[in-house]
């Protein structure tokens, strides 16, 4: 047990030395040993994870407390860690799949000058510090401070190349809607000490802690948290900035949002849901949330032109699907979409950074077409992630998806409906990404034809390697349909999540539901494949202009609240804090001003004035005595 204190703690702490010794010895360090010291310490985070992998597995589940980190009065919250099954598999994907994308970043950021280099490597390893404190936290509070962490790094790596306004501006939108839905967390926080005196796992989620809450507690801090996780995870209405945070370069993509930090609200989810299960009513709004975003970022996807910006939507819709697991009760259903999600995703957007980086930084698929020929590896590896993600058996997202998609038929089969018509689309749309991407002739400049190449080793063998999770990643969660006891990693969370209640759906209707999405997401692709596989582009009219433009929600943002908020701030500056807040004080300024140049009058220095005063004031208290005294 002591070793494992030891070691649990090391598994964060490297990912923060590496941030300090790059940060700090940036401008001194060469870019060899910026990128030795940044992949070798997640690489040995990671070595340290699959350690405590093995000894949850082998049942060794423990809380490690380091120190008291606030401790008045009756409220103690230690800085503690807890390892279990949830956690230890976040370590596996977190340090797993940031290590690969650790690689790939070494030769994808060459180009960059050796101080910014070590910039951009210190930021990667302050995040993946940030996102292990938040999925080892033993306690909201420690989750909390990760939480944050993950904001600020989300915030410096978008706005990476801090020189274009624009990608600022990106950066700027991504904290300030994560500041939204982080004080919903943290009132969420409050609310449970005041009824608790607590905020750790071990103590909140007890059948006597649980009794101290009412119906309505579990109501609004579930609610609350929610709140915090469609920040974080990028739901209606806080989803915006995530498409937008494509600004920073392609591998802090599939680190960000691809892998990790939007990924932080289905944890927290998860994390706590043996309260969520008391609260039917906030999961209702997750599963109807979450389907809604699924659909509306699946619509959005179809028309989009920037190879990253599809699959930045892409994850939006995935998030969803994620959202209505939880909301129907299959929290390991979410965990496993998590997980496959990362693989698969990780890899579409490495992907799309090798095509970008044969393209001479051009992001335009309309600029595109033929890849296939120069960038063999890239385009197989990229074809698998698009059969992942589509849901094709036996590739991992088959399986995770299969499964959320069965659960929304226990719950509701109308959910199950749209559910399956959103798979559809995602079919469809990554498949029209392939095929403009990857077939027909090329249609950029000559210049950009002549510059065409495989990308190195450092970014290809990453892809591989994701590419193989992609296929086989799924094999962990197989349906009990299939093979008895097959569901390995349900088995593996049940400690930690409640296996979800028996739904009574028979073995066939369950072979009947996988044929039938089976069979119309191939149907999909080869529409996809008729349509697109000798794109020629053609501007969007109608309906198409609307999904082009992602249904006007961020020009109805920047209408309905941004601007009134403006002009709300300019009133304020220029009326209210002119003329009353300034007013007022300068008023009282004039006030005394005056009354003193008053009373000076009285100092006259004039014997008679005196004496005649000092009478008058005498008559003064006389009558007072005399006729207003009772």
């Amino acid at each position: 047990m002591q070793n494992a204190l030891q070691i649990v703690y090391l598994i964060p702490l490297l990912p923060l030395i590496g941030f300090l010794i790059n940060g700090l010895g940036r401008k001194h360090l060469s870019k060899s040993a910026i990128s030795l010291i940044g992949c070798g310490v997640l690489i040995a985070s990671f070595v340290l994870s699959v350690w405590v992998f093995l000894q949850v597995k082998s049942g060794n589940v423990f809380t490690a407390n380091y120190f008291d980190f606030i401790n008045v009065g009756k409220l103690k919250i230690p800085f503690a860690f807890k390892v279990d099954q949830l956690s230890a598999l976040f370590l596996l994907i977190i340090t797993g799949v940031g290590s690969l994308i650790h690689v790939y970043s070494t030769s994808y950021m060459q180009e960059e000058k050796a101080e910014h280099f070590g910039r951009y490597f210190s930021y990667l390893n302050l995040f993946i510090f940030s996102m292990l404190l938040l999925v080892l936290g033993a306690n909201f509070v420690i989750m909390f401070i990760g939480w944050e962490g993950v904001g600020l790094c989300s915030y410096l790596l978008i706005g990476y190349w801090f020189k274009k306004h624009e990608y600022n501006k990106a950066a700027s939108k991504a904290f300030i809607m994560n500041r939204i839905g982080d004080l919903a967390f943290l009132i969420a926080i409050f609310w449970l000490i005041a009824k608790l005196d607590t905020v750790s796992f071990d103590e909140i989620f007890t059948s006597a802690s649980l009794a101290k809450l009412k119906a309505y507690d579990i109501s609004i801090i579930t609610l609350l948290l929610f709140v915090g996780a469609t920040g974080k995870s990028a739901q209606i209405p806080l989803y915006t900035w995530l498409p937008d945070a494509m600004a920073g370069p392609t591998p802090v993509s599939a680190l960000i949002h691809a892998a990790t930090m939007v990924t932080a609200g289905i944890y927290m989810i998860a994390r706590s849901n043996i309260l969520y299960s008391l609260a039917p009513f906030t999961m209702d709004i997750i599963a109807y949330v979450g389907l809604a975003t699924a659909l509306l970022a699946a619509t959005i996807a179809l028309k989009q032109n920037d190879i990253k910006k599809v699959l930045a939507y892409s994850t939006v819709s995935q998030l969803g699907f994620m959202f209505l697991a939880l909301g129907c009760g299959a929290y390991t259903a979410a965990v496993f979409h998590v997980m496959t999600h990362a693989f698969f995703k990780a890899l579409l957007f490495l992907g799309s950074g090798s095509v970008i980086h044969a393209m001479g930084g051009d992001q335009d698929i309309r600029n595109m077409g033929g890849l296939s020929k120069k960038l063999k590896i890239t385009f197989i590896t990229f074809l698998i992630g698009c059969i992942a993600i589509a849901g094709i058996p036996p590739f991992s997202g088959f399986f995770s998806k299969d499964a959320i998609l069965l659960s929304a038929f226990v719950k509701n089969p109308m959910l199950y409906g749209i559910a399956l018509f959103t798979a559809l689309l995602t079919a469809f749309y990554m498949f029209r990404l392939l095929f403009i991407t990857f077939s027909g002739k090329f249609r950029g400049t000559e210049d950009q034809h002549h510059h065409l190449h495989e990308s190195p080793a450092a970014m290809t063998i990453p892809l591989i390697v994701l590419a193989v999770l992609s296929v086989i990643g799924g094999f962990v969660g197989i349906p009990e349909v299939f093979i008895h006891g097959g569901d390995k990693l349900g088995e593996f969370l049940s400690p930690v999540i409640a296996m979800q209640t028996e739904h009574h759906v028979s073995h066939a209707t369950e072979y009947m539901l996988m044929g039938l999405s089976t069979v119309l997401v191939i149907t999909m692709i080869i529409v996809a494949w008729y349509k697109f596989r000798n794109y020629q582009h053609t501007d969007a009219k109608g309906f198409g202009k609307v999904l082009e433009n992602k249904w006007y929600v961020d020009e109805m943002y920047e209408a309905g609240i941004v601007k009134p908020l403006k002009k709300a701030g300019t009133f304020f500056s220029n009326v209210f804090d002119t003329k009353v807040v300034d007013g007022m004080v300068n008023g009282v300024g004039r006030l005394v001003q005056y009354g003193s140049r008053q009373l000076r009058l009285l100092q006259s220095g004039q014997a008679g004035n005196y004496i005649l005063l000092m009478v008058i004031s005498m008559v003064v208290i006389f009558a007072i005595q005399f006729f207003l005294r009772k």
